[in-house]
C-alpha cells in the first residue's frame, strides 16, 4: 500500500470510528437527511402509496400469501445472524420456520410454522454488530432506503454477504440447486416495502396529519423499533404499526 492510499485509509478509519462513537439520537448531516427525507416522501406520494393502495384491494388470500412469502424469504437472513449472535434457540426457530413454510407452507405462501410455535425474531447484521458492543453511530436518512444509522448502514451492505437469498440472486450462486438473479432480489425487496406500506396506510396518514415535525416522528419510530429488535423485545415503538422489518 503506497503512502497516499495509506493516508486515505487512516483518515477514513478515524472518521468512521468517530461517527460510530456518536449516539443514534445524534445527527450526522441533518440538513442533508431532511432533504433526502423530503425526496423519499415525494417518491412515496408519487409511486409507493398508489401501488400500496392497489395492493390493498387484492383479495385477502393473495395479499396474506404474498406477505407470508416475503416474510419467509427475509427469515433466511436471520439464520446466519442468529448463529453469529450465539443464539442457538433463535437459530433453530429460523431454520425450522423456513423449512416448514417452504415445504408444507408451499414456498412460504402459507405460514404453518407459526401455528406450531415457530416464530423467530428477524435478525440482521446491524443487530448482530450491536450484540458485539458496536455503537449505533449517528442517525441519517438514505435515498429510497430511508432511516438508518452508521452501524445499520454498514449492516445493510454486509447483509448481502451473509443472506442466502442475496447469494442466489444478486451473486447468482447456486445453493441446493436453487439460483436466481438481480430482478428476483429487487422484486422481493420491493414487494416487502409495498406490503409494509399497505399494512400501515392509515398510520402514515395519521402521522402526516398529526406530526408537528414529520421527520422527527419517523426518526423516533425507527430508533425505538431498532432498539426493540436488538433487545429482542416484544414491544413495538408504536403498538398499532405493522412489522418494521426490512
Amino acid at each position: 500500500m503506497n503512502s497516499k492510499k495509506l493516508k486515505v485509509f487512516i483518515v477514513s478509519t478515524f472518521f468512521l470510528l468517530s461517527i460510530i462513537e456518536l449516539k443514534a439520537s445524534d445527527e450526522c448531516f441533518e440538513g442533508f437527511s431532511r432533504s433526502v427525507f423530503k425526496f423519499n416522501m415525494a417518491l412515496d406520494d408519487i409511486v409507493i402509496e398508489p401501488i400500496a393502495k392497489g395492493y390493498n384491494k387484492l383479495p385477502s388470500p393473495i395479499k396474506s400469501g404474498t406477505s407470508n412469502f416475503t416474510s419467509n424469504i427475509s427469515t433466511l437472513l436471520s439464520i446466519p445472524n442468529s448463529l453469529l449472535q450465539g443464539n442457538l434457540r433463535e437459530f433453530g426457530n429460523s431454520v425450522g420456520s423456513v423449512l416448514v413454510n417452504t415445504t408444507v407452507g408451499v414456498l412460504g405462501f402459507l405460514n404453518p410454522a407459526e401455528k406450531i410455535g415457530l416464530k423467530p425474531h428477524k435478525e440482521d447484521v446491524g443487530q448482530t454488530l450491536a450484540t458485539y458492543g458496536i455503537g449505533s453511530g449517528c442517525y441519517f436518512v438514505l435515498p429510497v432506503f430511508g432511516p438508518t444509522t452508521v452501524r445499520d448502514s454498514i449492516g445493510l451492505i454486509a447483509d448481502t454477504f451473509v443472506d442466502p437469498f442475496a447469494h442466489i440472486t444478486l451473486r447468482e450462486k447456486e445453493i441446493l440447486g436453487i439460483s436466481g438473479n438481480n430482478l428476483d432480489y429487487f422484486t422481493v425487496k420491493g414487494t416487502t416495502a409495498v406490503d409494509f406500506r399497505a399494512d400501515n396506510e392509515n398510520n402514515f396518514k395519521s402521522l402526516e396529519k398529526n406530526s408537528i415535525d414529520l421527520y422527527s416522528s419517523f426518526k423516533s419510530i425507527y430508533l425505538q423499533d431498532r432498539d426493540n429488535k436488538i433487545r429482542n423485545s416484544s414491544e413495538n415503538s408504536q403498538d398499532d404499526w405493522g412489522n418494521l422489518d426490512n
